[in-house]
């Protein structure tokens, strides 16, 4: 080989790597700290920068992204003397490259152990109870005590969350017997609620309904009084107009007393004093008409007896407020046909007073 192209060679890869120790390319949202001769320098920023060869150096890479850290459970005494242990989430970005590397040796120890301090003191002044119902308290509390402290490491911390609160065993079971009770008395209560709110809607219906039923009841009556004093002012009217003597009046009478008895609630029937009277009307209406034909040649006494007897038609005794033994219906019937009876016989006697009598013929001696 040439001696020649040895030197060349050599004095190129010098030139080469004197070149690539020069040039540092740094990516985006990264911060490189750049040391010489031992001693901080700058901050390489993103981009193309350029360096000493020899006398620089890069000390420290960092990601200027937010970042996440998640600690271990940890134990935490809460003031009613319960241990619990207690997990957290720390969202935190590097704002001073520079701080972050040389004025903290590990600032994700000192961040960890800085919360762990700051829960206990936290923790240590609240009872289970608000432990667990204060999480928003708490997550404040610890991001304004950590933001403070990591400020001059060149830290920002964004946000501190409480991943779990995990509480001893048996304090579970007495908290979830506890949530069961207070389940239990709340369906109680709901169910006492709304038996009460039936039973007022229940009355309430009850109520409205015997309203109703009485208005329409009240209505009918009206409108039955009405109508019944409208047929009796009619029937009246008709009466008058008509100028209807008492016998038919009678004999209407008659005709109406087994209608009184026709009902199923009545056990016996009494029968009034104004039946004997309307029978004799009745008979007597008839019995003057039988009366009105040409009286027969008789002795004065004989025709006064027979005027008596034809006068005195064979009438059924019935004593005022007299009270029959049988049922209701049959004692109507039972006036029925002894009325009927009555007017059949003062209607027979009529006849028989209004025909002819025939003159008996004997014969003479002749014959």
């Amino acid at each position: 080989m040439d001696p020649v192209v040895i030197p060349i060679l050599v004095a190129a890869l010098v030139i080469v790597f004197l070149v690539a120790s020069t040039v540092r390319i740094v990516p985006q949202a990264r911060r490189y700290n750049v040391e010489r001769f031992g001693r901080y320098r700058r901050t390489l920023q993103p981009g193309l920068n350029l360096v000493l060869p020899v006398a620089d150096r890069i000390n420290t890479k960092l990601d200027v992204r937010e970042q996440v850290y998640s600690s271990d459970p940890r134990p935490v005494i809460t003031e009613d003397n319960l241990v619990v242990n207690i997990d957290t989430v720390l969202y935190y970005q590097i704002t001073d490259p520079r701080a972050a590397a040389y004025e903290v040796a590990d600032y994700l120890q000192a961040i960890d152990q800085l919360t762990v301090t700051t829960l206990r003191n936290v923790i240590g002044s609240m009872d289970l109870e608000e432990t667990l119902t204060s999480r928003e308290e708490i997550n404040s509390r610890l991001r304004a005590v950590l933001d403070d402290a990591t400020g001059k490491w060149g830290i920002r911390v964004n946000r501190v969350e409480i991943k779990a609160i995990d509480p001893p065993h048996t304090i579970k079971e007495a908290m979830e017997k506890q949530m069961r009770a207070e389940r239990d008395k709340r369906a109680a209560i709901l169910h006492a609620e709304g038996e009460r709110q039936a039973k007022i809607l229940t009355a309430e219906g009850t109520k409205q309904k015997d309203i109703l039923e009485a208005q329409g009841t009240q209505q009918a009556m009206i409108l039955r009084a009405d109508g019944e004093a409208k047929a009796v002012e009619l029937v009246f009217q008709a009466v008058h107009r008509n100028n209807a003597d008492p016998k038919i009046l009678a004999y209407k009478y008659l005709e109406t007393l087994p209608h009184l008895a026709r009902s199923d609630n009545n056990t016996f029937w009494v029968i009034p004093g104004e039946l004997t009277e309307a029978v004799r009307t009745v008979t007597r209406a008839f019995g003057d008409e039988a009366t009105a034909g040409p009286p027969s040649p008789a002795q004065p006494e004989e025709a006064a007896d027979t005027d008596e007897a034809a006068h005195q038609p064979r009438i059924p005794q019935l004593d005022a407020g007299s009270t029959v033994s049988l049922d209701a219906a049959a004692a109507a019937d039972e006036a029925g046909k002894q009325a009927a009876a009555a007017v059949s016989d003062a209607k027979a006697e009529a006849e028989a007073a209004k025909s002819p009598q025939v003159p008996h013929l004997g014969r003479t001696s002749d014959d």
